[in-house]
């Protein structure tokens, strides 16, 4: 029997490199022989990618906070069943940019919409699916904010007010607090060769577990 893969999900706010240290990620668990799929949220399927063009372009009109939450859920959905899940069960290492802690973090936290609404959701769209490891990189919303600035034109979530970025940073701390388990706070604020010190810890946790499930199959 295939042991099934490892799900990893790697959150953080605006401008706090996960795009850089996911790649990082990826390739020192390639260097050891893992198979793994490399994703991201919204999107992750062809429907998805096409609800995330409208979930990140910038419009004329106010996007109403609950539609905004269930094309979310819409993608994450579809994401699932043709990607997500059927990678895990062959064996396949998912490493997942942002996942449903990024709704909790940007609906809840950053717009206010009720937890329960969103704890829903989750159960209805994934069952019992959850990542087994979350890197979350953590910086002060001050070094993201002038960080994401750097990358050019801004998306409609990039452009929101520092009020709104705090709110996520505090949401995201909240849960890797109350979820310490799942959860490893990398301090993104540091040069990157700090942080990607702090990744290949975590990569040697992650293998020893992925060893301690093989071997209970």
């Amino acid at each position: 029997m295939t042991a099934r893969g490892l799900f990893i999900t790697m959150e953080g706010g605006e401008g706090v490199g996960k795009s850089t240290n996911l790649s990082f990620l990826e390739q020192q668990l390639k260097s050891h022989g893992i198979d793994i799929m490399v994703t991201r949220e919204p999107g992750g399927s062809r429907l998805g990618e096409d609800l995330r063009h409208l979930l990140l372009e910038v419009r004329d009109e106010t996007v109403d906070s609950m539609a905004e939450l269930l094309l979310m859920f819409a993608a994450r959905a579809q994401h699932i069943k043709t990607r997500i899940e059927p990678a895990l069960a062959a064996g396949v290492w998912v490493l997942c940019d942002r996942f449903t802690d990024a709704t909790f973090a940007y609906q809840c936290g950053g717009r206010g919409i009720d937890r329960n609404a969103v704890s829903t959701l989750e159960t209805l769209v994934q069952g019992r699916l959850r990542p087994d490891c979350t890197l979350l990189l953590d910086a002060p919303v001050a070094v993201g904010m002038a960080r994401a600035k750097n990358r050019g034109v801004l998306d409609r979530f990039e452009q929101e007010e520092r009020d709104f970025y705090e709110r996520v940073r505090a949401t995201y701390l909240e849960m890797a607090e109350s979820s310490s388990g799942r959860y490893r706070v990398i301090d993104a604020s540091q040069p990157l060769e700090r942080v990607q010190h702090q990744l290949l810890k975590v990569c040697s946790e992650l293998r020893a577990c992925w060893g301690v499930r093989h071997s209970a199959q």
